[in-house]
């Protein structure tokens, strides 16, 4: 049998669909190695989990370097400090690109641990960042230094980085909605002063988070409403096509253009959900050499593993749940429309629509459910309602009766219409 190419929750075989988003990644760069001179303001890619945003910032980081730039990568998490983690991935940077001279480096690390030593690091060689993320808030040094370590950090680094020879400095930050306020503010405001001396700072950070970010960053600094905001939109059915036919191709395998409209309309353009379905439809498939065809009947018998694999995770989102976001949510997924109105959810739980802004909030913070128009929302991801409503009806979600027209429908074979009807043809790089 040959390897399964694709990968859920795992960086894709093919990046479709991002060219535009891409391009303006390199046009944001093209500054810095033009003119050697800062990127501009926080450039920071919005959507919902599944759609792409850590693939389009590592796929970024890797066209990146091959421009000449050093990169560091951060993610932050919950209820943790990032910025000891970004000065010592920033550190390692440099130190992996062996840009400076011998006499130098000696030196240079000093300077690196004396500005460490303001974000808790009493040694940036010697002790890791995620000990010094777990340090309390009690123990971290005034702000004001932290800012003037940050403005240090980043203008010394992209100015070695500049005079060696390489185009500059960028710093690419994962999950920005978790970030701590303090250390967001610490981040915006150094930006911002080194910003006034733009030709002295060879450098960008771009960022990726959910949907809220904007109102995180705005909380840590008024200023932070600067920043560029890019939602990342769902896959277009061709692009989508594109990701699931051309990793198959490269193995000498090909889906027919059926198979391919299927998958695309089962995912709904969530990249996480093209993996989770091309993946079960090999596993089922097993193809096992060039020439292989895979066919509609082999993605509906894929359709339960992809289906089990994705109660799993709909199950962790429940369970970690409060009440009253649970009730909200089984609102919104009994009222089967792709979109309730927020007063339609305050009339189910006969609540004043205000009482609910906080859990809806805190929904929304995580991921779960999304703005879709004014005074509307929806899921994030598609199955999750079906999930919801088997959970209230049996206590547990039920695997043998999937609705009609959701993922997990393949269980009970629906028509579908002819690849002539509008079917993609399986892209080509």
């Amino acid at each position: 049998m040959l390897p399964n190419p694709y990968a859920p929750g795992e960086l894709p075989r093919v990046l479709a669909g991002r060219e535009q988003q891409q391009d303006r990644i390199r046009g944001y760069l093209s500054r810095i190695g033009t003119y050697g001179e800062m990127g501009g303001p926080l450039l920071v890619f919005l959507g919902p989990r599944g759609v792409g945003k850590t693939s389009l910032l590592r796929e970024a980081q890797r066209d990146a370097e091959e421009h000449g730039f050093i990169t560091a990568w951060v993610a932050c998490r919950r209820n943790a400090p990032f910025l000891p983690d970004l000065v010592s991935r920033v550190g390692k940077a440099v130190e992996s690109a062996d840009i400076l001279p011998r006499a130098e480096k000696g030196t240079w690390k000093l300077r690196l641990e004396n500005i460490g030593l303001e974000f808790g690091l009493p040694s940036v060689v010697k002790v890791s960042a995620m000990a010094a993320a777990d340090r309390s808030e009690a123990e971290a040094p005034p702000r004001g230094a932290q800012i003037s370590a940050m403005e240090d950090l980043l203008h010394e680094t992209s100015s070695q980085i500049r005079a060696r020879g390489g185009a500059g400095l960028v710093v690419f930050v994962d999950e920005l909605h978790a970030a701590t306020r303090d250390d967001l503010a610490v981040l915006l405001n150094a930006m911002q002063n080194l910003a006034g001396r733009r030709e002295d700072n060879p450098l960008a950070i771009i960022g990726a988070g959910l949907p809220s970010t904007p109102g995180v960053l705005v909380n840590a600094a008024t200023f932070g409403e600067r920043s560029t905001f890019l939602t990342l939109p769902r896959l277009e059915p061709a692009a989508a096509a594109a990701a699931v036919a051309e990793p198959a191709a490269e193995l000498g395998v090909t889906w027919t253009p059926a198979s391919l409209q299927t998958v695309a309309a089962e995912a709904q353009g969530f990249p996480y959900l093209l993996q989770v379905l091309a993946h079960a439809t090999w596993e089922v498939a097993k193809p096992s050499g060039t020439g292989d065809v895979l066919d509609v009947d082999q993605v509906r018998s894929g359709l339960p593993l992809a289906d089990d694999q994705l109660s799993s995770m709909y199950a962790a989102r429940w369970a970690a749940a409060t009440e009253l976001e649970k009730q909200i949510m089984s609102v919104m997924a009994q009222a089967g429309t792709p979109t309730v109105t927020r007063a339609e959810i305050a009339a189910a739980l006969g609540r004043p629509t205000q009482a609910l802004g906080v859990p809806r909030e805190r929904l929304i913070d995580k991921g779960i459910i999304e703005p879709a128009s004014r005074g509307e929302v929806r899921f994030t991801m598609p199955g999750f309602d079906r999930y919801i409503r088997e959970t209230l009806a049996t206590g547990a979600p039920s695997p043998a009766d999937p609705a009609p027209g959701s993922l997990g429908a393949g269980r009970r074979p629906r028509e579908l219409p002819p690849a002539s009807e509008g079917g993609p043809d399986a892209p080509r790089r």
